[in-house]
């Protein structure tokens, strides 16, 4: 018994272990996950694609069998939605390729706030220096 539980007349308390610490989630997680997206995403671009080429025949047929306004403007929607998702298709590529080339901000080291510790005629003083200097 330690001394102020003795002198309370009190058991004393068992000591608490302390919860685990999560762990945190690494870089390559989260790069295998946007990988995994990434294929995911891309495969049902193509299935959308084929499955649009193929409803775009199939209309191109009936527009033509029926001669009809209406058909014609579905044919014209479809192949719009064929070009938009190819072009989608690209773009995610793109994007993937960018972000491949480019460390992420945090890996480049990029200092985006600067702290100046000090009294105002410090801070002009030294940006008075600051301009005064010859430039390389």
């Amino acid at each position: 018994m330690d001394e102020i539980s003795k002198s309370l007349g009190l058991a004393p308390l068992e000591r608490a272990t302390p919860a685990p610490v999560p762990k945190p989630k690494l870089a390559s997680d989260k790069t295998a996950n946007a990988d995994k997206d990434y294929a995911y995403a891309r495969e049902n671009f193509y299935n959308v694609i084929e499955k649009g080429t193929y409803a775009l025949e199939e209309m191109l047929e009936v527009a033509k069998a029926s001669e009809h306004p209406r058909a014609y403007e579905v044919v014209s929607t479809i192949m719009k939605t064929l070009v938009d998702a190819n072009k989608d298709l690209v773009s995610m590529s793109d994007k993937k390729a960018d972000a491949e080339k480019e460390p992420a901000a945090s890996e480049a080291g990029t200092v985006n706030n600067n702290l100046f510790v000090g009294s105002t005629a410090e801070l002009q003083q030294v940006l008075r220096d600051m301009k005064n200097e010859p430039s390389d």
